[in-house]
């Protein structure tokens, strides 16, 4: 298995995992599961978010305190 994936990697399996969804035509045993991997992956973009933001602001806090 490869290292963490990266937010793009896991936006382009949220993609497909909303686009099997959106098909209707699974088993609900199977869309249960990617509706499982959907909210871990969804979590994990979040915090992915937070960490930039986080970086950004902690960054211009810096920029700004330099000059």
């Amino acid at each position: 298995m490869k290292g963490k994936a990266t937010f793009e990697d896991n936006i382009t399996r949220l993609g497909q995992i909303v686009s099997e969804l959106e098909k209707g035509d699974i088993a609900l045993e199977k869309a249960v599961e990617l509706y499982g991997e959907g909210v871990k992956l969804s979590a994990a973009c979040r915090e992915q978010l937070d960490n930039a933001s986080l970086k950004i602001t902690e960054d211009s806090g810096n920029a700004t305190s330099e000059e």
